[in-house]
Parts: C-alpha cells; sequence; structure tokens
C-alpha cells in the first residue's frame, strides 16, 4: 500500500511505461502547412508523414516509382529474349499490370487510365465487360453526373440507367448494338471463311481498331499492342448483343485458353513484375493468379474499399497474397483503402506523368526508356 501522499507505484509504472526504441525509419508525423501558400506537389509530398491512408498513398507512390524504375532498366541480350517470349510487345525490365473494375471506365477515371496505355506506361490490362463496353459506348455517347439518391424506379421508366452518381441513357446502349451488330457479323464471316480464332482479348482490339477514337482505352491498347484481357467479356451489355446476335447467327466462338496462356505468359517470361490493380473481383485475383506462375509479382499497388474480415479477396490485404505466392516474399506492396477516382489521378500525377519523358511512343518496337535514333 502506498504511503499517504504518495502515488500508488503500480499506477506510475502503467502510466509512465519507459517506451523502447521505435521501428527503424519511423518519422515524426507532420502534415502540410498551408502557411507556406497552396502548393500542390508539396501537399502531396507532405502525405508521407501525416498518417492514415495519407502515408498509404505515399508509399503506393512510392512503390510505383520503384516499379517504373525497374521498367526502365537495360535488359542483357539473354534476359531480352526471354522476356520477349511473353507477348507481342517489346521487353522491357519490368512488366506492368494494370487492373480496373467498370466503374473506373464509366467514371472520368477513364481518362487517366488512357494516358497510360497511349503513352505506353503499362504492359497488360485485365477488365470485366463493363470496362470494356463502357469504354467504347463513351465514343458514341456521353456518361452523365446524376446523384445517388436519385430513386431507381423512376429511373427505369425514364429509361436511364444509374451506375452510382453517374447516368447512361438506355439509349447510348441501343447505340452501342447498332455499332456492334455489323462487327459481330464481320467476326462469324472471318472465322467461317479465314479460320480467324476468336478470344476475348483478339475480340477486344477489333473493337478498338473500329472505333477508331483516340479517346478510347481499347483503341490505344490496341496500336500499341497491349492486350486487355476480360474473362468474363460476355457478363455486360457486350454479352446481351452476343445473345441477341446468336439468334441471327450462332456460330461465334470465344477462346478464354488462348487468352489464359497470354496472362500466364506475360507473368512467366517476364524479368519483374508490377501489379496496379484499382477495386476488386475478378480484375484482382487474375492479375494475381498469373503472377503466381512465377512465384509472385516484385511491386504491387492495390486501391479499394474492400475489407478482410469477410474472407473475400477483395478486401484481402496484400500479405494473403504473399501467403499463395502471388507476391514475392520480399516485396514491399501498398494496399490505399480508398475510393480510386479520387486516388488513381493523384497516383498518375506523382508517379507515371512525371515520367512522361521516358516513354517514348515508339513505332520503331524499342524498349522504354531507348534511345529512338539508336542504330541509324
Amino acid at each position: 500500500m502506498a504511503a499517504p501522499g504518495s502515488v500508488p507505484s503500480g499506477a506510475l509504472r502503467a502510466v509512465l511505461k519507459p517506451s523502447a526504441p521505435l521501428p527503424p525509419r519511423s518519422l515524426p508525423v507532420r502534415g502540410y502547412d498551408f502557411a507556406d501558400g497552396p502548393d500542390h506537389a508539396a501537399l502531396l509530398r507532405s502525405f508521407l508523414t501525416t498518417g492514415f491512408q495519407a502515408t498509404s498513398f505515399a508509399q503506393a507512390a512510392a512503390e510505383i516509382h520503384r516499379m517504373i524504375e525497374a521498367k526502365l532498366e537495360p535488359l542483357s541480350e539473354e534476359e531480352r529474349g526471354r522476356a520477349g517470349l511473353g507477348g507481342q510487345r517489346p521487353p522491357s525490365g519490368c512488366t506492368i499490370f494494370l487492373g480496373f473494375t467498370s466503374n473506373l471506365i464509366s467514371s472520368g477515371v477513364r481518362e487517366s487510365i488512357r494516358y497510360l496505355v497511349q503513352h505506353n506506361m503499362v504492359d497488360v490490362l485485365v477488365t470485366t465487360a463493363g470496362g470494356v463496353e463502357e469504354d467504347l459506348i463513351k465514343c458514341l455517347a456521353p456518361t452523365y453526373i446524376g446523384d445517388f439518391n436519385l430513386r431507381g424506379q423512376e429511373l427505369r421508366q425514364s429509361g436511364i440507367n444509374r451506375i452510382g452518381n453517374l447516368l447512361v441513357p438506355n439509349d447510348n446502349y441501343c447505340k452501342f448494338e447498332d455499332w456492334l451488330m455489323p462487327i459481330l457479323e464481320k467476326m462469324v464471316d472471318e472465322q467461317e471463311t479465314q479460320g480467324t480464332k476468336w478470344t476475348p482479348s483478339r475480340m477486344i482490339a477489333r473493337l478498338g481498331q473500329e472505333i477508331n477514337n483516340p479517346e478510347s482505352v481499347c483503341y490505344w491498347a490496341q496500336k500499341n499492342k497491349i492486350p486487355v484481357l476480360s474473362p468474363a467479356l460476355t457478363d455486360g451489355s457486350l454479352g446481351d448483343m452476343i445473345f441477341f446476335h446468336s439468334y441471327k447467327r450462332p456460330g461465334l466462338v470465344l477462346d478464354i485458353v488462348e487468352d489464359l496462356r497470354l496472362i500466364n505468359t506475360e507473368a512467366i517470361f517476364a524479368r519483374k513484375t508490377g501489379m496496379i490493380i484499382l477495386g476488386g473481383g475478378l480484375v484482382k485475383h487474375h492479375i494475381a493468379n498469373a503472377n503466381l506462375m512465377r512465384n509472385g509479382a516484385d511491386f504491387s499497388v492495390y486501391v479499394n474499399t474492400a475489407q478482410e474480415f469477410d474472407g473475400s479477396d477483395s478486401g484481402a490485404r496484400p500479405d494473403e497474397a504473399v501467403s499463395w505466392g502471388k507476391i514475392r516474399m520480399d516485396a514491399t506492396p501498398v494496399k490505399v483503402y480508398a475510393d480510386a477516382s479520387l486516388v488513381f489521378p493523384l497516383l498518375v500525377a506523382e508517379t507515371f506523368a512525371q515520367r512522361a519523358d521516358a516513354f517514348p511512343l515508339d513505332p520503331a518496337g524499342q524498349g522504354p526508356g531507348e534511345d529512338l535514333e539508336a542504330g541509324k
């Protein structure tokens, strides 16, 4: 028992417990000081020491910078030959897989994704059916800003579809049908007369060519020989149109096994790989599973709002992927718990857009960062 006037020793030890040394590289918390004026670049840099998801954002930017540095590293002749087995694109030091769910194409994030594809900054795309069709439909008619609280019954009666707080008139899908049906007819013709073997990625490349619009992700992907993988391509409006067309002209075949070989081969023969995955579900697992074929990706960034308590793959943290061999044990992956419409354009601004000159548009087929004048 403590003497009168003395603090109880047990309470004293509990409250004033001495601290052990902090983990290595622990930084003092400090946010941006607006007394220095509105400097958006400095504001984003300050996120590293702000804490919470701001710090995760800064760590994600650093991880993407590591991907870019690895991508720009020169390859030996042997490495170039091996990496060249992975696909049609010029080999590089790091094959970057970008996955995104369809709602991001419906939103203005489409322009950030299109920028990366147009400038040869990524190597493989994985998305859902909506990620393909919404890109193409936007070339035919716009999507509009609406409100999360608009009533579904009234919208249905008006022929307007809601994606969160975005609105898509059903007339857009009618225009899409008018545009797509003749293409499906030609695809069946080529399958029957020329022996063309269609895969989802080959079909998406054809649609990108047919749309012939530089605002389109699919247009730039086919132009730059970036495969777009969508193993559930029929799960959306594209599937609806293929279904309707099959009554008029049955027989179209899409081979998903060839696309499975394509994405796995891209991972297997890459010198290093990076994963940037926006959202969850199919796109997240399809990329991660391909990287299992090489015993894990070297660099990884997840951006989503899903939680892991229900055991879903969408909510799983990167460390769960390490246990499956989908991310390497010595990697430094990052998950940002945030809406990608807020975060991804800022990540692009902080990373790829700052290195734009390192990714020349390259009709000669040279790798990223190489001098186009070389060999003259």
